[in-house]
């Protein structure tokens, strides 16, 4: 689901860009005010768990490969504000960095995986717990909130790049920027979503709730205990985990380099042409591409690219609590 650059036009991204600008505001002064100082940090731990989710690549109908998110997680620990927040920074350090994600599209990549995702997978979750007041009815609420979080996001992404080929065509007719319409983006990004990747996201969504629950409350709830080294604990499980990430083969639709989408099959039909505004578009080298680190085997690269990625969050949120002053507000 992350948007490479050049898939979409200048003009989409900077109109997503501007569309964000103001959640992240208002994400910005809800957590100035409702995340005390010492709570700061969790926004980091979020971040962390919503990176590794998104290297635990998932074979998906098609020969593509799909991702969970992790943001209506976030969200139900932390409030969307401040999941918000993580996943953008978790997004952020992903296309700086490892090249997974573009930079011109990191505001498409957050409105729709930091903002659609937690926000209506929050929602949902809320609408369903406050109607069924159990813990069956909390954990149905995970699951389904999850999964339709994830849903909403793919069918954004799939909408965003079905509007391309409508929108900017060059002298020939050709699509400049997504070639696919519609017709092709929707039920492309939608069904395989549907079928695998939101039940992906749910459990890991549900799986993880319940742990942090068990072994963490006061990560949960106001005035329980707290053990963050379980939780620390569960992170260096996930990072030594994530090369099973490499097992999914192929790639995620609609992230197809420009030297591989002229052979893009559609429709029984190759593309047969590159996109001028991907052939001759923005260009970025990210430190360690595709999660990889030249000169060392490729699941000993990936290992340190979790441990890289996950190092650089916890460090960044450490940095911006010791930054923020104390207060009495708690999230609720």
């Amino acid at each position: 689901m992350h948007i490479p650059d050049n898939y979409l036009s200048p003009s989409t991204c900077a109109a997503l860009g501007a569309a964000v600008a103001p959640v992240w505001a208002l994400s910005v002064k809800k957590v100035k005010k409702e995340i005390t100082k010492a709570k700061m940090p969790l926004l980091g731990i979020g971040a962390s768990f919503s990176f590794l989710m998104m290297m635990f690549n998932v074979p998906l109908p098609g020969g593509t490969t799909g991702h969970a998110v992790g943001g209506t997680l976030l969200a139900i620990l932390l409030g969307p504000f401040s999941a918000c927040i993580s996943v953008s920074v978790a997004l952020l350090i992903q296309a700086l960095f490892f090249g997974d994600g573009g930079i011109l599209s990191f505001g498409a990549n957050c409105f729709n995986m930091a903002f659609v995702l937690p926000f209506v997978g929050y929602f949902v979750y809320k609408f369903i717990k406050d109607r069924v007041r159990t813990e069956k009815g909390e954990f149905i609420g995970i699951a389904v909130g999850s999964y339709i979080g994830i849903n909403a996001a793919a069918l954004c992404a799939a909408i965003e790049f079905g509007i391309q080929p409508l929108l900017f065509k060059d002298a020939a007719g050709h699509a400049l920027y997504s070639p696919y319409p519609l017709s092709v983006s929707i039920p492309a990004m939608l069904i395989p979503h549907l079928l695998v990747a939101g039940v992906v996201e749910a459990v890991f969504t549900v799986a993880i709730f319940a742990f942090i629950k068990k072994v963490s409350p006061g990560t949960i709830y106001e005035g329980a205990k707290e053990k963050s080294k379980a939780i620390y604990g569960l992170l260096a499980a996930l990072i030594l985990m994530t090369p099973l990430g490499l097992l999914a083969t192929g790639t995620a639709w609609g992230e197809w380099g420009a030297d591989e989408i002229q052979e893009v099959v559609s429709n029984g039909q190759a593309l047969g042409f590159i996109p001028q505004g991907m052939q001759n578009g923005f260009s970025f080298e990210a430190m360690m591409p595709d999660y990889s680190v030249g000169g060392i085997p490729e699941i000993a690269g990936y290992i340190l690219s979790a441990v890289a990625g996950v190092a650089l969050l916890l460090i960044l949120f450490k940095i911006i609590s010791s930054l923020k002053k104390a207060n009495h507000s708690v999230h609720e």
